[in-house]
This record gives structure tokens, sequence and C-alpha cells, in this order.
């Protein structure tokens, strides 16, 4: 279940790739869309983390190499930061594992290269969240 907290948080991160897409067009590089969307979700009075590491529990051992997440927003919603032509389905996978190894509610994959950003934009909640 997504909190109203949850849902004003995902409703600004939305807000912010408009923002940025809106300025900068299609066509540059993922770093630069991910600095920058980490900036105005940041303007807009929220904490944002970049490039966490995400670690593995796998039969009773941690393991921290392997996974990398590109923003954690309040600690709540995941977003991983695409430039690409064209969405590999992997990385639906690869939200939908995130989201369930850290245990959160919700996820965004924001694609920038696009014409119209809302065709961008796809959220995954995590059916198996455990609380």
């Amino acid at each position: 279940m997504i909190t109203e907290r949850t849902e004003a948080i995902a409703k600004i991160v939305v807000n912010s790739a408009f923002k940025v897409h809106k300025e900068l067009g299609p066509g540059l590089l993922e770093r630069v869309y991910e600095i920058c969307l980490a900036h105005e979700i940041v303007k807009a009075g929220l904490d944002v983390k970049r490039q966490i590491d995400i670690p593995i529990i796998y039969d009773g051992i941690e393991f921290s190499e392997g996974l990398r997440l590109d923003l954690l927003v309040e600690d709540s919603i995941i977003i991983e930061v695409k430039a690409v032509e064209q969405i590999n389905p992997v990385w639906d996978a690869q939200i939908i594992s995130h989201l369930k190894l850290l245990n959160k509610d919700l996820g965004f994959l924001i694609n920038f290269n696009v014409p119209l950003i809302k065709n961008g934009i796809k959220r995954f909640i995590n059916s198996k969240k455990q609380y």
C-alpha cells in the first residue's frame, strides 16, 4: 500500500522530471539528467542520495558489490535514470528487484531520451513489500 506521503513524493519526482526534460530536452547523457533531476528534487525540499550501492544478501552472507541505484528519494522511492532510444525489458525486472532488495514501496524508470517525457516515465509498485 502506497502512503499519501509517498504519493506526494512521487508527484514531486514526476514534476521534477518534467522540469528537467522541458529545460534540457532529449539527447544528453544519463549522468546529466541524473544530476539535474536530483537537483530539482532537492530544490523541492526532499532528500536525495545518488549512486547508492545495494548490498546483496545471499546464503546468509552480505555482498556489498554488484548493484547500484541511481537515485533514492526520501529513503522511500527509487529512480533509475535512462537516456536511450529503446527501453530494455530487463530494466523493469531490475527496478522490481531493487524494490524488493531495499524493501521500498515505489520506483520509477525515467527515460529522458523521448520527445514527450510522459512517455518516458514508468512507475513500479513493490507488491512483495514486507511491513
